[in-house]
């Protein structure tokens, strides 16, 4: 298993949503989700060792990268959906534009031309949801689709002010929308303990149906 350096968070970094969607893919017999948990950041070009114990596990050389296994998540964890063109407005005041930790992130960086990046820019709302917009791209994956959930999640923490990055994320795919459709992610942050902030996302089709959801764990740094 190799993260391709295109799908970087931090640099150098693999994005903790896209590391850890293709953690989850290794899981077999996981409809109703998966739990992966970042124990390192995720090394790029790297040739990744994958090892079925009692957990999955990923490895590069001896350093335990990720764990993965079985979860639940439920319809409970999904966040209240906007219009698609509230999301274009949302967008519009995306923090990141003015202040970006990571400004090269696959998902939301700015400075990713289109067609490289995703280039999600989830703009706060006044409830403390974030939502954004997202045309899906021809090359769309379950893979895709969780690295789609992270950031927008991510934005309802203030990471312009004390940056985050992921740490444990569970995730379920329901369905995939198709190239070109016209979607919607949704962010919210449901509490913090100490350097942890925990948040749910969830991506809406074109006809508004729940897509997936997740919820996460991200860490100050």
């Amino acid at each position: 298993m190799i993260i391709e350096s295109r799908f970087n968070g931090p640099p150098g970094t693999g994005n903790g949503g896209y590391s850890a969607g293709l953690v989850a893919s290794h899981v077999d017999g996981a409809a109703s989700g998966v739990e992966v948990t970042l124990r390192l950041p995720p090394p790029l070009q790297t040739e990744l060792t994958v090892r079925a114990e009692e957990k999955l596990r990923i490895f590069a050389g001896a350093d335990l990268i990720a764990e993965a296994e079985p979860s639940a998540v439920g319809t409970d964890d999904a966040v209240p959906p906007v219009s698609y063109p509230d999301a274009v407005e949302a967008a519009k005041s995306y923090r990141g534009f003015v202040s970006h930790p990571f400004p090269t992130c696959f998902v939301c960086g700015p400075e990713r031309e289109p067609g490289d990046g995703l280039r999600l820019f989830p703009g706060k709302l006044d409830d403390g949801r974030t939502a954004a917009p997202f045309v899906v791209p021809t090359d769309i994956s379950p893979v895709l689709v969780w690295a789609v959930l992270d950031c927008p999640g991510g934005w309802s923490v203030p990471l312009e002010t004390r940056p985050h990055v992921l740490g444990r994320m569970a995730a379920r795919v329901d369905g995939m929308p198709a190239p070109g459709d016209q979607c919607v992610v949704m962010g919210r942050m449901v509490g913090q303990e100490g350097r942890k902030a925990y948040v749910r996302s969830t991506l809406y089709g074109s006809s508004g149906v729940v897509l997936a959801t997740s919820r996460a764990t991200w860490l100050a740094v």
